[in-house]
């Protein structure tokens, strides 16, 4: 029988050393072997195929499950509550450009009238924004 680390070893080994390569991280961000968006585009077959394989596998499902609600609320908590706030920072240039056409495209509707709370005559407001914010997206490729 071949000798392997047992997996207490291998994983503890794995989280003590591997924060510690941040500076490789970074290194093979900012100077890749190849483009990543070529080499993405060029997988599109790949990814398709991969993806055709997991949905005909009940992959999905089947990791959701496997998952379940206590590994995403301990994932959610314990790494996405300390990420929250730095990254929804780290987004507001990205975030503003992303919104600002569909900004625009609010702001351009002319409103039907406002009707009595309840009326369901409103409801061709929330229907005059959806349509622009629709629009907008087909317009853009979306």
């Amino acid at each position: 029988m071949a000798y392997i680390r047992t997996i207490d070893v291998i994983a503890k080994k794995w989280s003590s050393v591997t924060p510690q390569r941040s500076g490789d991280y970074e290194a093979g961000v900012k100077a890749p072997r190849a483009s990543w968006s070529r080499q993405a585009v060029a997988a599109l077959d790949a990814w398709k195929a991969g993806v055709q394989a997991a949905v005909a596998a009940n992959s999905y499902s089947k990791g959701v499950t496997r998952a379940g609600d206590t590994a995403w609320e301990e994932g959610a908590i314990n790494k996405g509550l300390q990420r929250w706030g730095p990254g929804v920072q780290l987004s507001m240039d990205k975030y503003q450009r992303g919104f600002a056409p569909y900004r625009e495209a609010i702001a351009g509707v002319v409103l039907p009238p406002r009707y009595a709370r309840r009326d369901p005559r409103n409801l061709a407001r929330v229907a005059a924004i959806v349509d622009a914010l629709k629009r907008k997206k087909e317009g853009m490729g979306g």
